[in-house]
C-alpha cells in the first residue's frame, strides 16, 4: 500500500505501509541502534515522535513480552528501509508488524532511510506527516506543518502513571490504599520513590535486582506526599520532550534536594539541572542510538552508551556547586554532573539500557551506596 512523508520544509520521500492504511504526523528524528526496535518503539520518551531506523532490515526476529519499556507502542510511527515479514527467532510471539497494528501504530518501508536520515542531520529533526489515504503533497506538507511543535509542550502528562505503582518483578501493581496509608512491603530494604515522567521498565529492574523498593508516583505528585512516604532515596525518570515546561515537577525536585540521595536518567537529568538553577536547550537532531561515546571525567574510561534525547543541559549554565562528571565525545555535549554537597547526580544517557556493553551499570551501585550511607 503506497504512503507518503511530507515534512514541514517541504521534503517528500514516498515508501509503503506494512500495517494497512493509516495518517498520523510527529516529530521525525532517526536512531541508529542496529537492534533492539521493540524496546525503542515501547520507549515512553519517543512519545509524540515519528522514529526511522537507519538500519537497513527490520523485522527479522519478531518480538516478544519481555522486551518492553512500557505497556504500550508509544511512538507516532516506525520508518524503516526493509521490512522483514517472516521472523526468525525462538523468542518471536509476534511479528513486528502485527504488534505495530495491535497498537493501531503505522509502519512504512520502502523509504530510502539514508537520505532522510542525512536530511535530519543536516537540517534538523522537524515535523512531518505520514499517510496512505492523502498523497497529495501539497496537503500532506501543510498537515505535518499545522502539527504542534515539541518544544513547549508538556508530553510528560500523555505518559505518566495515573495512580501509584509498586514495581515487582513481573512488572508494575496498582496500590490500592491511599498513599497517606501506604505501608513498604519490606522495612529492610532500600525504600525508593520513582517520579514517572515516562520511566522505562529496564530501569525499574536495575532497581529490583539490587533489592530495592520501588514505588512508582505520577510525575505531578507533590513534595509532602513524597516527604509522608519517608523514602530512602528518589529517582528521577526519562521521559519525552522539552524538560523546560515541567515547572510542577522541577519545584518539586527542588524541595526535595538535601532531603535524600537523587539519581536523575535522561529527562530526570534535564529536570535536576533546571531545579538547580541550570538551563536546556534543543539539540539539532538530538542523540538517539546504542553506541554514543561518554568520557567519565573521574576515571577518564570512554562508555560506550545509549541514548535517546533531543534536549540538552547548557553546562556553561551550572551553578558553581555543581561538577560535570561526563562529557559526550561527539560532540562535546553534558551527560553527567553530581552537586558536591546535596547527594544529587544525574546523567543524560541510559545506564540501563546495556547496548552490549554494561559500561554504566556502576551509577545504580552508587545510587544504592548512597542510600544506605544516609540510613547509616
Amino acid at each position: 500500500m503506497k504512503a507518503l512523508l511530507a515534512l514541514e520544509d517541504g521534503s517528500i520521500f514516498w515508501g509503503y505501509s506494512f500495517t494497512g492504511p493509516c495518517e498520523t504526523a510527529g516529530e521525525v528524528v532517526f536512531n541508529t541502534s542496529m537492534t533492539g526496535y521493540q524496546e525503542i518503539i515501547t520507549d515512553p520518551s519517543y512519545c509524540g515522535q515519528i522514529v526511522t531506523m537507519t538500519y537497513p532490515l527490520i523485522g527479522n526476529y519478531g518480538t516478544n513480552y519481555e522486551d518492553i519499556e512500557s505497556a504500550r507502542v508509544q511512538v507516532k510511527a516506525l520508518i524503516v528501509r526493509e521490512y522483514q515479514e517472516y521472523p526468525s527467532n525462538w523468542r518471536s510471539k509476534m511479528s513486528l508488524a502485527d504488534y505495530l497494528r495491535q497498537w493501531g501504530v503505522p509502519g512504512i518501508e520502502g523509504i530510502d532511510t539514508r537520505a532522510l536520515t542525512r536530511h535530519i542531520r543536516l537540517q534538523g529533526a522537524m515535523k512531518g506527516a505520514i499517510s496512505t489515504y492523502d498523497l497529495d503533497p501539497t496537503s500532506l506538507i501543510k498537515k505535518a506543518r499545522q502539527y504542534p511543535d515539541i518544544k513547549g509542550r508538556d508530553l510528560v502528562k500523555e505518559v505518566t502513571c495515573k495512580s501509584p505503582m509498586i514495581w515487582e518483578q513481573e512488572g508494575p501493581i496498582p496500590v490500592d490504599s491511599p498513599l497517606k496509608e501506604f505501608k513498604w512491603p519490606d522495612e529492610k530494604k532500600e525504600r525508593v520513590v520513582a517520579m514517572d515522567f515516562g520511566i522505562k521498565y529496564n530501569i525499574l529492574r536495575y532497581l529490583k535486582q539490587r533489592g530495592c523498593n520501588i514505588l512508582i508516583v505520577p510525575a505531578n505528585t507533590d513534595p509532602d506526599t513524597i516527604d509522608l512516604l519517608e523514602p530512602d532515596g528518589l529517582f528521577l525518570s526519562n521521559g519525552p520532550g522539552d524538560p523546560a515546561p515541567l515547572s510542577y515537577a522541577i519545584e518539586t525536585i527542588r524541595s526535595q534536594l538535601g532531603k535524600r540521595p537523587i539519581f536523575g536518567i535522561c529527562l530526570g537529568h534535564q529536570l535536576l539541572a533546571l531545579a538547580l538553577g541550570a538551563k536546556t536547550y534543543k539539540l539539532k537532531f538530538g542523540h538517539r542510538g546504542g553506541n554514543q561515546p561518554v568520557k567519565n571525567l573521574d576515571s577518564g574510561r570512554v562508555e560506550i552508551t545509549s541514548q535517546n534525547h533531543g534536549f540538552c543541559v547548557d553546562l556553561n549554565t551550572l551553578p558553581e556547586d555543581v561538577e560535570i562528571t561526563h562529557i559526550n565525545l561527539n560532540d562535546n555535549t553534558l551527560e553527567g554532573m553530581v552537586h558536591k554537597r546535596l547527594g544529587a547526580f544525574s546523567v543524560q544517557y541510559h545506564p540501563e539500557a546495556s547496548p552490549g556493553p554494561h559500561d554504566a551499570d556502576y551509577l545504580f551501585d552508587i545510587f544504592i551506596r548512597l542510600m544506605k550511607d544516609q540510613k547509616n
